[in-house]
């Protein structure tokens, strides 16, 4: 099978290096060119040095020069470029595809293609749309809650979304719960992306616990629509978030009441029945640990209850699961292979 080309937007953050990880080893996608305004003509390993020589000698590229290389036919397009940047970088790949008949599909990991309007973004993120006449070819959600999408592009969720999304729309499908939703998540700091800030400096986040944003998250909204597209039900979610002392990995406690009283055995089955069909989601007994699934593109849930209330624990690794590899589980199925070619790497356990 001849690789299809593969284009990354947004080629020096975090979660673009965790991409060009995934795709060096990915059997179908090869890459054909990585933009960076700022970092144009720097060699890959010079950015991201752990990836070797995974790259030879590439280098970053600007636009006209990611636009010559632009394929007649099928291509793959992931844009991890800056919420409020990518939708323009976007619609202007697509312009730029329309006209070398290129077959473009995108996989966005930012923001701007996560709400189904204008408006609802800029309500969320306090700035207009960059490309809104695209609102309608994009369709967004984790790949276990929608078996195929009817758009040609797909947004993937945020990280805390995924690992909310996770563990929430089980409970609401299977009518399990009654009453609003309270969460709590702890994130690593590469949630914060690159750019060092008071939030991810390391002697501010070592051995640190903190709440940040609590009750006014932006993924909050975010969770809520995307739960009501998934069971037709919207849930008032109540979160609150936590910057954790450690780099990579996102661990959620979702809260409910129960409809009626559930042994945490039964619930625990009925959760590993819903994602029969779902590999990267497990259900586990006792409780999930984030070191489990670092640098994997898992899921693992636990549950407990008690007479009246159902604790869900979800961890995933926020730069794989929450962002790149649900990214590339998304092209996998767009594209037309099995949703986890080149993403059975185990997880990384004790770093």
């Amino acid at each position: 099978m001849t690789a299809t080309p593969t284009f990354l937007l947004g080629g020096t953050g975090y979660v673009a290096g965790e991409l060009l990880r995934l795709l060096a080893q990915h059997p179908h996608l090869e890459v054909a060119g990585v933009l960076s305004a700022s970092r144009a003509g720097t060699p890959i390993r010079e950015v991201f040095p752990q990836l070797q020589d995974s790259y030879g000698d590439r280098v970053f590229c600007n636009r006209d020069t990611l636009y010559e290389e632009l394929p007649t036919g099928r291509a793959a397009l992931f844009s991890a470029a800056p919420h409020g940047a990518s939708a323009t970088l976007v619609a202007e790949c697509l312009a730029r595809a329309a006209q070398a008949k290129t077959e473009l599909t995108v996989v966005d990991v930012s923001a701007d293609f996560r709400y189904p309007d204008a408006a609802a973004y800029a309500a969320v993120y306090g700035q207009a749309h960059g490309a809104p006449e695209l609102l309608e070819n994009f369709r967004c959600a984790v790949p276990e809650h929608l078996k195929a999408s009817d758009q040609p592009h797909v947004a993937h969720p945020g990280c805390f979304a995924t690992a909310l999304l996770l563990a929430t729309v089980p409970l609401v499908s299977l009518d399990l719960v009654t009453g609003d939703l309270h969460a709590v998540g702890i994130t690593g700091s590469t949630g914060s992306g690159r750019t060092p800030g008071p939030g991810t400096h390391h002697p501010e986040r070592h051995s640190n616990l903190y709440a940040y944003k609590p009750l006014a998250h932006r993924h909050a909204p975010e969770v809520m629509g995307l739960c009501a597209a998934a069971t037709g039900s919207r849930p008032n979610l109540h979160f609150v978030p936590h910057s954790g002392p450690f780099a990579r990995g996102i661990h959620v406690t979702v809260q409910a009441a129960l409809r009626e009283p559930v042994h945490a055995d039964d619930l625990r089955a009925s959760l590993a029945n819903f994602y029969a069909d779902s590999e990267f989601v497990q259900v586990h007994d006792g409780t999930p640990r984030i070191k489990d699934v670092i640098g994997s593109n898992y899921c693992h849930l636990g549950v407990a209850t008690d007479a009246d209330g159902v604790a869900v624990f979800a961890v995933i690794d926020n730069l794989v699961k929450g962002a790149a590899g649900g990214a590339v589980q998304w092209m996998n199925r767009q594209l037309g292979w099995p949703e986890s070619t080149g993403l059975r790497t185990p997880a990384l356990a004790w770093i």
